[in-house]
C-alpha cells in the first residue's frame, strides 16, 4: 500500500510537505518506529468512489 493512496495522507500548505495525520500517543508511536512493518498498520484506503465502481 502506497502513502498516497491512504486516508490519512494529507498536505500542509503552510510548510509545502505531505504528511501522515494518524493520532498516534507515545507508546503507539514507539511501536510504529521499532517494527518493521511490510504494510502500514493504519492504513486506510482513500478512494471514496471504491465501492460505487464495484457496483457498476
Amino acid at each position: 500500500m502506497e502513502c498516497e493512496e491512504c486516508a490519512y495522507f494529507g498536505y500542509d500548505e503552510e510548510i509545502d510537505e505531505y504528511y501522515c495525520s494518524v493520532n498516534l500517543d507515545e507508546d503507539d508511536m514507539a511501536r510504529f518506529l521499532s517494527h518493521k512493518h511490510k504494510r502500514c498498520p493504519y492504513f486506510k484506503d482513500g478512494d471514496e468512489y471504491r465501492i460505487v465502481r464495484g457496483q457498476m
